[in-house]
């Protein structure tokens, strides 16, 4: 057996989100049946670093699947492009060890959140920037940005649905940037939980509002209270960037 490694990239408007789920549209599901294709009718099923929710895109999501086909990288990128759909696209395929694994060999990753700040919504963006035209306190939202970054329990910054019982993750580095009318937020962590990135996005843009203060972030982060904090940011305007292994 051959393990491919594949670097993707998909629009997440059409999807219910990466993983498989019954009679729903995902990603997981399109890419095993280009693979399925290209196997003649034998199942592959593939592992990736992580999920990603309805609506949710991604610039750099990693997979990995067993095959017994000997094909060299840029044929795989052929084959599998030509059988995917056109809101997934394989950007690169490296052959590796059978000891990788997408999923428990992750060391970073990296999300990054799109908010449109024109006055008037934009229809070409709608599907991939959250429009909020509100007055922002750029000012205070760095403020806060020190209580966040470091290793905390983000019980207050993740969904109640959450199934993880530590919830412990490390945050290395958190900014944000305007880029042309948007502001962009940068999100590099060990690992982030349920909705971890939309949250903290949704509680920056209320502290920027003057409706949370910076100080009360880190009151916020201590008390593992999820109604604290801010509105969960909207799946649309999330994109997974990087995920980054030690090689």
């Amino acid at each position: 057996m051959n393990r491919i490694k594949c670097t993707i990239s998909y629009d997440g408007t059409l999807f219910a989100g990466f993983q498989s789920q019954p009679d729903q549209r995902t990603v997981q599901g399109e890419v095993e049946k280009a693979l399925k294709r290209i196997h003649k009718g034998s199942e592959i099923k593939i592992q990736a670093s992580g999920r990603t929710d309805a609506t949710v895109h991604a610039y750099g999501q990693v997979i990995h699947f067993d095959s017994p086909l000997a094909i060299p990288s840029r044929n795989w990128i052929q084959a599998l492009n030509s059988s995917l759909p056109m809101d997934v696209v394989v950007k690169d395929v490296e052959a590796v060890s059978e000891g990788f694994h997408a999923r428990y060999d992750v060391t970073s990753k990296e999300y990054r959140y799109r908010v449109l700040r024109s006055k008037e919504r934009d229809v070409f963006s709608r599907a991939y920037a959250f429009h909020y035209p509100y007055s922002l306190n750029y000012e205070e939202m760095r403020e806060s940005l020190q209580y966040l970054i470091g290793t905390h329990d983000f019980t207050s910054f993740c969904s109640m649905k959450t199934d993880k019982e530590n919830k412990v993750r490390t945050i290395y580095e958190i900014d944000f940037f305007e880029e042309n009318d948007e502001l962009v937020f940068r999100f590099i962590g060990s690992g982030f939980l349920y909705n971890m990135v939309r949250i903290l996005v949704g509680t920056l843009l209320e502290v920027g509002r003057g409706k949370i203060n910076s100080l009360d972030v880190k009151k916020i982060l201590e008390q593992k209270k999820r109604e604290n904090v801010g509105k969960t940011a909207p799946g649309h305007g999330l994109y997974l960037w990087r995920v980054t292994y030690d090689n």
